[in-house]
């Protein structure tokens, strides 16, 4: 149905961007090969609000805690901290004990090139970092009013030419070399989850200092590897081993059916296994499904156009890429896709009637079954199953496909049939998929005589745009930071309007109340249930036009060992192993 036309020169550019990838083969050294699935946008932690982006931090920096790498439920564990913290009795102090003896990678910017030791004060400067307005860090939201003294320090900084970093804050403050202190200014169950995302994570001052404006592009921490090229040219990333990283060890344990799987083979061994890691920024699939046919990368997440390639009726490989030695990964994502509406552009902002019909013409079915195979569940609010908080018996009254209530809705909005409704502008990325979905929706919308502009963009030219909140319509998921409710309800919250995380810059003083109230709350069956009211409160004043939410599969070589399905892929590679025997037996076979 949605047939795309490519000419002559784009296939030769595919395939030379396929040929690319291929190199002599290297059986001396754990090499990872890896694609990229957009453009990243850099390295600095405090804008690493994208999948893509995060996930590329995460190779060279670090946290004070992570998310176990194999239990489920997910759960954080220590990561630079040499244990969990330490909290008061009215939750609002923990006091961390940091490891000694970690190192910042070798770097110019310090003395002799030689990396220093990571202290707590490193910490400090880097959640001022966060916080500093100059900077306009995409993951201020996730602090924002919840540690005492940072918002007043940030609203001092607003009038000043230069920061004032050595200013004291209650909040945050090293008590002694090794020990970090925070002191919340209002219960915030999910701190310990902040703490493991990469908003978090530790940068050196010197590297800020040496680099400035540049320092997006250098990134100098403590993780497990080293950047070594970045050539936005050529598509491609390089890290090395950190040769200086400290004694951290392969999880022991994890779930009872790991040890059958072969997931705790390694367990007790240090990590990184890898000696280098080689990523390639592939925007289009047919290449990237190319090169994990030929093992020219090792792993690769499966779009829609190679199910049929791939999988069977029962999600198992074919008998072609058992042929291979490629295995399918099963993975229930927490997210969900989205079309979002800016609800402070005119058009939209006060005519709820208009953001209905255009949801009632969207045949979010079909798209399932189009783009998704039919595994995706439609979204009815952003809470996704595997959540607590997701109702799977409620139906949202303005979600579903139904052309004549559609057209109904947009007479009552004053736009009959269309007419007088200008012309609608449609953010997306420009890989071929976004296109179809683009132009799926575009089709669906003129059915009642609504007119979409889909405008394509890389991944860094869309969120900048979405940034500065001048779209009016974009297509868009969220992935969830931490397996909790409100990390999607949040996506509702006014004052996390652009650059914050709400995107659509949704605001009712009645949901942020709610939201304010449930926030603040621990786990329980009140606390549930009130997700499930906040969802409900959103969602039916659509400031989306809801999507699913995915089931991912993921393809590896049989070589990739200790692989394991995970939403939260910060630093993930670190666990990795490559099967040197193994690789050199099967892949000059394929």
């Amino acid at each position: 149905m949605f047939l795309v036309l490519r000419s002559s020169l784009t296939w030769l550019l595919l395939i030379f961007v396929t040929a690319s990838c291929a190199k002599k083969d290297d059986y001396s050294q754990k090499i990872l090969y890896e694609r990229i699935e957009q453009n990243v946008k850099g390295f600095d932690p405090i804008h690493s609000n994208d999948y893509y982006s995060s996930r590329e931090v995460g190779k060279v920096y670090e946290g004070l805690l992570e998310f176990h790498y194999l239990k489920r439920p997910y759960t954080v564990t220590p990561n630079l901290a040499k244990e969990m913290p330490q909290v008061s009795k009215n939750g609002l102090t923990y006091t961390f004990k940091i490891i000694p003896g970690v190192l910042f990678h070798d770097d110019e910017c310090f003395p002799g090139g030689i990396g220093r030791e990571l202290v707590a004060e490193d910490f400090v400067y880097s959640f001022k970092r966060l916080a500093d307005p100059k900077l306009v860090a995409t993951g201020w939201w996730l602090f924002d009013e919840k540690i005492k003294g940072l918002n007043e320090w940030r609203n001092a900084q607003k009038d000043t030419a230069i920061s004032d970093y050595s200013a004291s804050i209650e909040g945050v403050k090293a008590l002694d070399k090794y020990t970090l202190q925070f002191v919340l200014s209002k219960p915030f169950p999910q701190f310990l989850y902040g703490l493991a995302m990469s908003f978090s994570y530790v940068v050196p001052k010197e590297a800020v200092d040496k680099y400035g404006a540049e320092f997006i592009n250098h990134p100098v921490g403590t993780g497990p590897f080293t950047l070594k090229v970045y050539s936005p040219q050529t598509n491609k990333i390089e890290y090395y081993k950190n040769k200086k990283f400290r004694d951290k060890f392969y999880p022991s344990e994890g779930e009872e059916s790991d040890k059958a799987n072969g997931l705790l083979a390694d367990a007790g061994k240090k990590v990184p296994f890898l000696d280098k890691i080689v990523s390639y920024i592939m925007v289009e699939h047919n290449p990237a499904w190319l090169a994990i046919l030929k093992g020219e990368i090792d792993e690769f997440k499966l779009p829609k156009d190679n199910l049929s390639q791939a999988i069977t009726d029962m999600n198992g490989p074919t008998e072609e890429l058992k042929s291979r030695g490629i295995e399918v990964v099963v993975e229930r994502a927490l997210d969900v896709t989205y079309s979002g509406f800016n609800t402070q552009f005119e058009l939209f902002k006060n005519n709820p009637k208009l953001r209905q019909a255009m949801s009632h013409a969207y045949d979010a079915g079909t798209a399932n079954e189009l783009f998704y195979h039919n595994q995706g569940i439609l979204a009815q609010t952003p809470i996704p199953p595997g959540i607590a908080g997701y109702d799977e018996n409620y139906k949202n009254p303005n979600v579903g496909y139904d052309l004549e209530k559609a057209k109904k809705l947009l007479a009552e909005a004053g736009y009959p049939g269309g007419k007088g409704l200008p012309e609608i502008t449609y953010d997306n990325l420009s890989d071929t998929l976004a296109r179809q979905m683009a132009e799926f929706f575009s089709n669906s919308l003129a059915k009642i005589g609504v007119k979409i502009k889909p405008i394509f963009n890389t991944w860094p030219e869309m969120t900048k745009k979405i940034d500065r909140q001048s779209v009016q319509l974009f297509a868009i998921s969220w992935i969830a930071d931490y397996p909790d409710a409100e990390n999607f309800l949040q996506l509702f919250y006014g004052p996390n309007a652009s650059p914050g995380s709400n995107n659509s810059n949704f605001n009712d003083p009645a949901y942020n109340a709610l939201f304010e109230k449930v926030s603040k709350m621990q786990d329980s069956k009140e606390r549930t249930e009130l997700y499930k009211k906040l969802a409900r409160l959103g969602s039916e004043q659509l400031p989306w036009i809801f999507g699913v939410h995915r089931m991912n599969l993921r393809l590896k070589h049989s070589w990739l060992k200790n692989y394991k399905a995970t939403e939260f892929k910060y630093g993930i590679e670190q666990y990795w192993d490559i099967d040197l025997e193994q690789k050199k037996l099967k892949k000059p076979q394929l």
